[in-house]
C-alpha cells in the first residue's frame, strides 16, 4: 500500500503535465537512535495514556547491556549500562513505535511536499509546474527534513539520501542543484525502496533485470532437486524459491513488456518439474499444478489488491448522479498518459469491471471471491 500511495502521487502529478521528484532518505542506526522520552510523549499525544502507556514505558525503560568480546582465549566485558534510547530489533512492537515516533514529519514538510512514510523508508514527493519553484521545493524539503531529525534527535545520511525526479518519454530531466550544508544530493535514475526497484521513468526494468539472476538461481536449485523428491514436494519448493520472487509486487511491474523474460523462466521451470521437454507446451503443465502464469497472476494479485483496498476508489454512482448500466462499476480516472492508463489503479479499475455480476457481489467476502 506505500509503494501504491507513491506511485500514485507521481503519475498523478506525471498526467497533469507537472515537474515531479523525490527525495530518499536514509537514516543513520534509525531504530537504535529512537528517544524513549520523546517516544512516549508522543504516544500519550496520541492518545495512549495510563496504565497502556506504562506498560510500553516498562517495555522501553530499565534495559541494560554490555559487550563481551574474546581475546587470547581470554574473555573480557565492559560494565552493565543502562540504554536510553532505541527500540528492541527484531520485535513485533518495534516498526509500530518507531512509526509513531516519525508521525510528525508530515506536519513539517505538508505545504512543499507529500511525504511518504514506512518505519525507516523515510521519502517525500515535490512536485510544480515551475523550474525554480521545483527546485527551490526540494531545497526547502531538504532543510526541512533535516531540522526534524535534528529535533528529535536522528541522523540523515546526505551520502545516502538520493533525489529522483520522475519523467514521461516526451520530458527531459531538469538539471538541478540540490545540496544541504554544501553537501551534494545525488540525482540518480533508479533506486531501491521496500524491495522494489523504482526507476524515472517508472518502466520497471531495473527491478525485472535484477529478478532474473534469482530466477535462474531458483532454477538450478530445482533441477538436481527433481530427482530425489516427490512431485508435491517439488512444487512447495516452488512456492518458496520462484512464486514468492515472481509474487511480489507484481502489480507494479507485470505490465511491463520487460516481464516477458520473466515469462520464459517460469515456463523453463515448470518444464523442470513436470519433466517435459524445451518446446513442449506450458498451458497444461500450468493446469496440472495449479500454477497461475505470469499474466494470470498479474491480473489475480491486481483484483486482490481492488478488492482489499476498496477506499481509495469510487463507483460510478459517487461521482455520477443519474442510473446507468455501470452505475455500481468502479470509476476510471481520467488519463491523459499510457504510462497511468497502464498502472495499478487504472488497470486494476478495468479489469475489476469486466468481471461477471455474479463475482463482484462477492467482492465484500475476500475468501468467496478468491475462490471464485
Amino acid at each position: 500500500m506505500v509503494t501504491y500511495a507513491l506511485t500514485k502521487s507521481i503519475l498523478t502529478a506525471l498526467n497533469n503535465k507537472l515537474l515531479v521528484g523525490c527525495i530518499f532518505c536514509d537514516l543513520q542506526k534509525a531504530f537504535d537512535c529512537v528517544n524513549h522520552d520523546i517516544l512516549l510523549s508522543k504516544i500519550e499525544f496520541h492518545g495512549v495514556s495510563g496504565k497502556a502507556n506504562n506498560l510500553i514505558k516498562s517495555y522501553l525503560k530499565d534495559r541494560y547491556q554490555r559487550v563481551l568480546t574474546d581475546l587470547d582465549s581470554r574473555k573480557y566485558h565492559s560494565k552493565w549500562e543502562c540504554v536510553t534510547d532505541g527500540i528492541p530489533k527484531g520485535s513485533i512492537l518495534g516498526p509500530l513505535l518507531f512509526l509513531l515516533y516519525i508521525n510528525d514529519i508530515p506536519y513539517v514538510v505538508s505545504d512543499t511536499g507529500i511525504p511518504v512514510l514506512f518505519a525507516d523508508d523515510t521519502s517525500s514527493i515535490i512536485t510544480n509546474s515551475d523550474r525554480q519553484m521545483f527546485e527551490k521545493d526540494i531545497n526547502t524539503v531538504i532543510l526541512q527534513l533535516n531540522k526534524w531529525f535534528k529535533s528529535n534527535p536522528l541522523l540523515l545520511n546526505l551520502e545516502k539520501t538520493y533525489f529522483l525526479q520522475f519523467l514521461t518519454k516526451n520530458t527531459n530531466a531538469t538539471d538541478l542543484n540540490i545540496s544541504y550544508k554544501n553537501k551534494q544530493i545525488s540525482n540518480i535514475h533508479s533506486t531501491k525502496f521496500l524491495g522494489l526497484i523504482i526507476d524515472n521513468n517508472l518502466s520497471w526494468h531495473c527491478h525485472i533485470d535484477q529478478m532474473i539472476p534469482k530466477l535462474n538461481k531458483a532454477s538450478y536449485i530445482i533441477r538436481p532437486l527433481k530427482p530425489l523428491l516427490s512431485f508435491e514436494t517439488l512444487k512447495m519448493v516452488y512456492f518458496s524459491v520462484v512464486h514468492s520472487i515472481i509474487s511480489y509486487g507484481i502489480i507494479f511491474w507485470g505490465v511491463s513488456t520487460h516481464s516477458k523474460i520473466i515469462f520464459k523462466i517460469q515456463k523453463r521451470i515448470i518444464r523442470i518439474i513436470t519433466n517435459s521437454g524445451n518446446k513442449d507446451s506450458c498451458r497444461n503443465l500450468f493446469t496440472k499444478l495449479y500454477i497461475l502464469p505470469l499474466q494470470s497472476q498479474y491480473i489475480f494479485s491486481l483484483l486482490m489488491f481492488v478488492v482489499k483496498n476498496k477506499d481509495p476508489f469510487k463507483n460510478n454512482s459517487d461521482v455520477y448522479s443519474f442510473n446507468t448500466r455501470a452505475h455500481y462499476d468502479l470509476h476510471i480516472p481520467p488519463a491523459n498518459l499510457t504510462v497511468f492508463q497502464n498502472r495499478v489503479r487504472y488497470s486494476g479499475i478495468k479489469i475489476y469491471n469486466y468481471l461477471p455480476p455474479t463475482i463482484k457481489q462477492l467482492s465484500n467476502d475476500i475468501s468467496k471471491f478468491k475462490v471464485a
